[in-house]
C-alpha cells in the first residue's frame, strides 16, 4: 500500500472514531425570561437567543465532530457569558448592565460572532433591528414584569 494512501486511511479512520465521542446538547429549563419590548425580544431571539439562552436550535452540523465539539462550546460559553433564559435571576443592576453590554457587542460588530452569520443568514443585524437595541440600551432600566413599555 503505498504511503499516500495508508495516510489517508489514517484520517478517514480518525474522522470515524471521533465521531463517537458524543456532546450533550440540551436546553435546560427556561426560568426566566427577558423584560423587554416585543420588538427587542425578536431581535434577540432572530440573533442572540442560539448561543445566549437555553432555547438553542441545534443544527444538523452539531451532530458532526469535530464541528459539534466548537459548536457545544460557543454555546457553553455564550449561555455562561449571559444567558437571556436566566435574565430575571440576575439583579437588576447586572441587567442594565448587561442591556447596555447587548448594544456594546452590537454596535462594534462583535455580536453576532462572524462565524455564526453565514451559517446563520436570517441572523443578520440589520440597521433597522440596531435602531431597535439602541433605543433599548438608552431607555434606562429595564421594563418591570408584567409592562410592556415601547
Amino acid at each position: 500500500m503505498k504511503k499516500r494512501n495508508k495516510i489517508l486511511l489514517g484520517l478517514l479512520a480518525v474522522a470515524v472514531f471521533i465521531q463517537l465521542i458524543p456532546v450533550p446538547k440540551t436546553n435546560p429549563p427556561v426560568t426566566g425570561e427577558i423584560a423587554a419590548p416585543p420588538e427587542v425580544k425578536a431581535v434577540l431571539r432572530k440573533s442572540c437567543y442560539d448561543c445566549h439562552s437555553n432555547e438553542t436550535a441545534w443544527p444538523w452540523y452539531s451532530r458532526i465532530a469535530p464541528g459539534s465539539w466548537l459548536l457545544y462550546r460557543d454555546v457553553t460559553q455564550g449561555r455562561r457569558t449571559m444567558n437571556f433564559s436566566a435574565w430575571q435571576q440576575m439583579p437588576q443592576d447586572r441587567q442594565n448592565r448587561r442591556r447596555k453590554g447587548v448594544w456594546d457587542e452590537v454596535a462594534s460588530g462583535d455580536m453576532p460572532l462572524w462565524f455564526y452569520k453565514p451559517l446563520h443568514p436570517a441572523s443578520k443585524v440589520t440597521d433597522e433591528d440596531k435602531a431597535i437595541l439602541k433605543a433599548w440600551s438608552d431607555a434606562g432600566p429595564a421594563v418591570p414584569k408584567g409592562k410592556t413599555g415601547g
